[in-house]
């Protein structure tokens, strides 16, 4: 039960880091200070921070799975010794 807890966890924090990474590697267009803004562009902005959202949501969601399974192994190592 411990080794089950302890890959869950090491998975879980694998995959949280992963995401963040992910979230952070994603860079948008740079607007020049004479380019005109135009839909296009505030289209590309809207969908670039939905995307970094939704990747920071999903590696919370794993951080939080995460230490829930350290805390269950450790509840569970205090319990049997």
């Amino acid at each position: 039960m411990i080794m089950v807890l302890d890959i869950a966890s090491l998975l879980t924090a694998l995959a949280a880091s992963w995401l963040w990474y992910q979230a952070s590697g994603r860079s948008i267009r740079r607007l020049h200070r004479f380019e005109e803004i135009d839909n296009h562009d505030f289209n590309r902005l809207v969908v670039a921070f939905n995307r970094t959202q939704q990747l920071n949501a999903r590696a919370a969601m794993m951080t939080a799975i995460s230490a829930l399974c350290v805390a269950a192994r450790f509840a569970t190592s205090m319990v049997i010794g």
